[in-house]
């Protein structure tokens, strides 16, 4: 019988004895053992601080670029792992969101880099004056952690589950140790071999564990940062763990929740909303056979809707077919296996004590496509039904963690938003409405116990990902009984693997640390002006001091001409009374327009474009008669890859663009975003 390899400090290991058998949920066929008995922990965790620490050497560009590649790669290969996870009982749309999707967060962290620069850490964030004279100020930045990432899975996303973590944390500069849950851990085991393989990754990136986590906690520090996904029971026992509570270990956890969908009481049946409900629940009952963290376990509605829902989703779950996940007729495979059937028949039994099944038989014989109802690990949606949803504690307390979900009534918006609330915490909740005020009252009110919400109508429905679907941009999490926890997210999931820490200084000192240049350190001096300067050749904190420019009355006329700009402080000096203004002011837009003028080299040079404003304030009115000039420095640069072999090299430059007044004090304060061209063709 084939045995899973454990990769360990750079090489793939048997683990000891016979370990635990691993079944075709489909037929009930065996795949393999898996066991981690005889693993060195402690050396597997030594060995990613200390080999792992090429991550945090690397850029965010670098990360970013090796994930991309890593992406395309998995991309180029992706339909190997279809046929195994086939085998988990999943079929081809359930395998898309797993595998394609898993894929998709690697891309979607490569993206980032282009916002988080090309330092190996992160400075985030504006400076913050302590001093009067501005000679002492404060920053924040954020480093890689010197530990590793520690992923304890769940086994409804074997490829999923592994990289919407890994993306994050290799994007931060940190390693991993990825333990999927065994029963199919045979798919993440496929998916890491090709990543360990590709040879992509630096060495000491990616360890995994198929089979048990043993001692692994035993042994970790408060660098380390570990992760769970699964039942809130397992996730409380971990989290209370002896050595993470004395290393202070930050712990995530994301755990399965009561979801709610909710249908507005401005829907009716005949609308295009009620339709997208019912196929969003269906959908959210279904797809990976309800075994889902986002799945929709609690189904609220208007009570005057209560028989329409039910005969509707009744009709829509009795057109589902199921049977083998490679029939391309068939919508819903089945649980990952004979255990996970006992236990959500267990459940079922429980929430039978507060509600009654009205579609399904969790005892029953089951029809199935092309497969043996009994030799699979098979089961049958099931609609449960509740009258009175106060006083049903099981409903809002007890999850069946397979296509199960219960149907309940509510009177009002703020009724529904009580019975949201009695899930005591969720990942996600939605409402289907077409009406603004019951989805903003409905949001505001629920949003204290819920992770993220979607607002469902007909206006999105076609471009909406739905209920169940966290996305690598927004954050996944949820309070209370959803873990407390938060991961991905874009730039604030990378945050979690790294280390933030308050510098202070003096502007010249932070700039140095930073390599940001901050406002009122030492200027570099050169002689050539910065425009005609290469990417290469530019030094952060090189400054140009513009000739000055003494603002008139015609100057603020003519601009106001130009952009049609008449506000009253501008052109009348008349309707001044109760304002902060003196007498006429400048318009900002022509302070900044004239620093353009000032600061600007016209002749052709190195610099390819101006593309953006990333920041801009007016610090102090410009009246006629005020002299104005520029001190125009390098603040950051950050780099950029070659799209092909034909693009131009090129990287871009933040030019901190400070105008001041006759009296030395900064009038604005703008930066701007420029595209320079790099000596080096090559690169």
């Amino acid at each position: 019988m084939n045995k899973l390899t454990n990769y360990i400090s750079g090489k793939w290991i048997v683990g000891d004895g016979d370990g635990r058998m691993l079944y075709n949920a489909i037929n009930g066929n065996e795949i393999a053992t898996a066991t981690t008995k005889g693993i060195d922990f402690e050396g597997m965790l030594t060995y990613g601080r200390e080999k792992g620490q090429s991550l945090a050497k690397m850029t965010f560009l670098e990360r970013g670029l090796m994930l991309k590649k890593l992406a395309l790669h998995l991309t180029s290969v992706k339909e190997k792992f279809y046929p195994i996870s086939y085998q988990t009982g999943a079929t081809r749309a359930d395998s898309w969101i797993d595998i394609e999707g898993g894929f998709g967060n690697l891309f979607a962290n490569a993206s980032l880099r282009k916002k988080l620069g090309n330092e190996p850490y992160f400075v985030e964030g504006d400076h913050i004056g302590l001093s009067k004279g501005g000679t002492f100020i404060g920053h924040h930045i954020m480093v890689p952690k010197g530990g590793v990432a520690i992923h304890i899975n769940a086994f409804n996303f074997p490829v999923w589950g592994m990289l919407e973590k890994c993306a994050v944390n290799w994007m931060a500069g940190m390693p991993a140790i990825v333990k999927p849950a065994t029963i199919t851990s045979y798919l993440t085991h496929a998916v890491a071999k090709e990543i360990i393989e590709s040879g992509i990754l630096p060495e000491g990136s990616l360890q995994l564990l198929c089979g048990s986590a043993g001692s692994l906690l035993d042994h970790v520090e408060s660098q380390d940062v570990v992760t769970f996904t699964g039942s809130a029971s397992t996730g409380q026992m971990l989290k209370a763990h002896p050595r993470i509570i004395a290393e202070s270990v930050p712990f995530n956890m994301e755990a399965d929740s009561l979801n709610s969908a909710i249908l507005g009481n401005d829907v009716t049946v005949d609308s295009d909303e009620f339709a997208l409900f019912i196929k969003e629940v269906r959908k959210e009952m279904t797809v990976k056979c309800g075994q889902k963290c986002t799945a929709i376990r609690r189904i609220i509605v208007p009570e005057n809707l209560l028989e329409d829902v039910q005969i509707a989703l009744g009709q829509a779950l009795g057109k589902v077919v199921i049977g083998n996940p490679e029939n391309e007729k068939v919508r819903m495979g089945s649980l990952a296996g004979f255990e996970q059937v006992e236990e959500v028949r267990a459940r079922v039994e429980d929430l039978k004590g507060d509600a009654e099944i009205v579609f399904g038989n969790p005892d029953g014989t089951l029809e199935t496509l092309d497969a043996d109802s009994k030799k699979g690990a098979f089961f049958s949606p099931i609609l449960l039904r509740v009258d009175n949803p106060h006083a049903a504690e099981k409903i809002h307390s007890v999850e069946a963690f397979g296509p199960v979900s219960t149907l309940m009534p509510y009177s009002n918006v703020e009724d529904a938003i009580e019975l949201s609330r009695k899930g005591k915490g969720s990942l996600v909740c939605s409402i289907t409405t077409k009406d603004h005020k019951i989805a903003r009252d409905f949001t505001l009110g629920a949003a204290t116990h819920h992770g993220r919400i979607l607002i469902l109508n007909s206006e999105c429905a076609k471009e909406s990902t739905g209920h169940g679907s966290p996305l690598p941009q927004l954050v996944h999490g949820g309070p209370g009984r959803a873990g407390g926890g938060e991961e991905m997210g874009g730039i604030r999931g990378i945050k979690h693997y790294l280390q933030r820490c308050a510098i202070q200084g003096s502007p010249t000192f932070i700039s140095k640390v930073t390599n940001v240049y901050q406002q009122g350190a030492e200027f570099v001096e050169k002689d050539k002006h910065p425009f005609q300067l290469h990417f290469e050749e530019l030094e952060i904190g090189h400054t140009y001091h513009t000739a000055k420019h003494t603002v008139t009355e015609a100057d603020i006329t003519n601009f106001a001409n130009v952009s049609g700009d008449h506000f009253y402080a501008h052109m009348d000096s008349t309707s001044l009374d109760g304002t902060i203004f003196e007498q006429r002011v400048a318009h900002g837009y022509f302070i900044l327009s004239k620093a353009a003028g000032l600061f600007v080299d016209a002749k052709k040079g190195p610099v390819l474009l101006n593309y953006g404003i990333d920041e801009c304030r007016f610090t102090k009115p410009v009246y006629p008669g005020a002299t104005i000039g520029v001190r125009f420095s390098v603040k950051e640069k950050i780099d950029q890859e070659k799209k092909d072999a034909e693009d131009i090299a090129k990287g871009i430059v933040k030019f901190l663009v400070d105008v001041y007044d006759e009296t030395g004090e900064t009038v604005a304060l703008a930066t701007i975003l420029t595209m320079v061209k790099k000596i080096n063709q090559e690169d």
